[in-house]
């Protein structure tokens, strides 16, 4: 129940390809982890889809069905996220936020 990769860098106007593993997952963008006015994402579960992120910051996302168990993810779009101290201060389940950690130790 883990997003490979679970971080990941790029740059505004990028986009990424969530490929679910199988059909119980699905790629959506946990509330309050996203630079203000970006927005939202929602794919649909068991379906490939690509979102492109065209403003920078910080941007959390989960597996809705597997988030109790911690299968979260965490893409930076750009250099220097305005919004890390407000992506760190959501509140978690205890294995999203153990997982989340990690994530963002790797944030430049």
């Amino acid at each position: 129940m883990v997003f490979d990769p679970a971080f990941v860098k790029i740059q505004p106007g990028d986009t990424v390809r969530f490929v679910p593993a199988d059909e119980g997952h699905n790629a959506e963008l946990i509330k309050g982890m996203a630079p203000e006015g970006a927005p939202t994402f929602k794919t649909v579960v068991g379906k490939e889809e690509t979102v492109t992120f065209d403003k920078p910051g910080l941007y959390g996302f989960k597996c809705a069905p597997h988030y109790i168990m911690g299968m979260v993810g965490l893409i930076e779009v750009g250099d220097k996220p305005e919004n890390l101290e407000a992506a760190k201060a959501v509140q978690h389940g205890k294995l999203a936020a153990k997982r989340f950690e990690p994530l963002f130790e790797k944030v430049q």
